[in-house]
């Protein structure tokens, strides 16, 4: 067979030139692999947080109707990408077929991987959907996907569950910038500290900021707030909408001892948090959105309009040894782990 694109421009079918992420269609005809794909028999989806939350409110919370809206998703784009929120997901399954100028990458078939690119650059094909966790946003699925030659992939560890893996490893981006971002002494906030991203970047921002630094998450449930409180993530959880920016800020600033954070980290799945994101920010500060329920045109305006100098990093889903940082940090919590056990699995 033929080499593709590394990229897999060539799976692209509209608009011709782009890339597949972009793309309005790509192709997910699975009959053909090229020499440089690796083709993956798919057992469960793990649905973007934002992506899923549109769709679920959509559909009215009917099962039904979410099934046939990512059908349709799936069947008019060739991918997993709501046209809504623009974001996807990944998915694991098992290695079906290993292009031969992939030979070399140590998979063969059989193999149980995790993605670790966005469903909404992947080819993909459902036959037909199993079972529907709303709570978890997992879709268990028979189908087939592409992973491309630049594709990134995680062999599934053997010391925890597969459903453990993927719960983890849909979010490893997150905490992974945490650990690069982070520095000793710094003070931390977190939106949406109560979901999965947002526990795993308390913990990995708790360990960085040291007995000199402070950790504030931000849940808009008291119930969370407990559940934060017994894990110990956070120096301070507050309860408070991050969608009503100005009562917001007076809230988790008051957290802080009145001062503006170092690093404030978006980790929520709703819209309009932007400036919630922004105003507890001291200047020349970091602020990440690794959600990606973020309007970017919002926060670069919002900023301007409030006057603040400070650095907007998107919320790239990859960074060097993501997978690893992630699954580490469920090792060496048991707490933590735990809870993934029983809210994830």
């Amino acid at each position: 067979m033929a080499t593709g694109c590394k990229y897999g421009s060539h799976r692209v079918l509209e608009p011709r030139g782009v890339l597949p992420q972009p793309a309005a269609r790509i192709s997910n005809d699975m009959s053909t692999v090229y020499d440089n794909e690796i083709l993956v028999d798919v057992i469960a989806l793990n649905i973007d947080s934002a992506s899923f939350t549109q769709i679920e409110e959509e559909a009215g919370h009917d099962l039904a109707k979410i099934e046939a809206k990512i059908l349709a998703i799936v069947g008019e784009k060739g991918k997993m990408q709501n046209p809504v929120t623009g974001s996807g997901g990944m998915f694991i399954g098992r290695v079906a077929k290993v292009g031969a100028a992939l030979a070399d990458r140590g998979l063969k078939a059989g193999d149980k991987i995790a993605s670790l690119v966005s469903l909404s650059l992947t080819p993909l094909r459902i036959e037909k959907i199993l079972k529907i966790h709303a709570d978890i946003d997992r879709v268990e699925i028979q189908g087939q996907a592409i992973l491309f030659e630049s594709g990134l992939y995680a062999k599934l560890p053997e010391d925890m569950t597969e459903s453990l893996a993927l719960a983890a490893l849909d979010v490893a981006g997150a905490p992974a910038q945490a650990a690069k971002l982070v520095k000793p002494g710094q003070s931390v906030l977190i939106l949406g500290a109560g979901g999965k991203s947002g526990m795993l970047v308390a913990y990995e921002a708790m360990k960085r900021v040291g007995p000199t630094g402070r950790v504030v998450g931000n849940v808009y449930l008291a119930d969370d707030k407990k559940v934060l409180d017994d894990l110990g993530v956070c120096h301070e959880v507050v309860v408070a909408d991050a969608t009503r920016p100005v009562d917001f800020l007076a809230a988790v600033l008051q957290a802080n001892g009145g001062r503006e954070y170092d690093i404030v980290v978006n980790c929520v799945n709703v819209q309009n948090t932007e400036m919630s994101s922004i105003l507890p920010c001291r200047q020349e500060g970091t602020v990440y959105f690794f959600s990606m329920a973020t309007h970017f045109g919002k926060a670069a305006l919002g900023a301007e309009g409030v006057g603040k100098d400070v650095t907007m990093i998107v919320g790239n889903g990859y960074t060097k040894d993501h997978a690893e940082i992630t699954l580490w940090e469920l090792r060496e919590n048991p707490k933590l782990r735990k809870l993934f056990e029983e809210r994830y699995v």
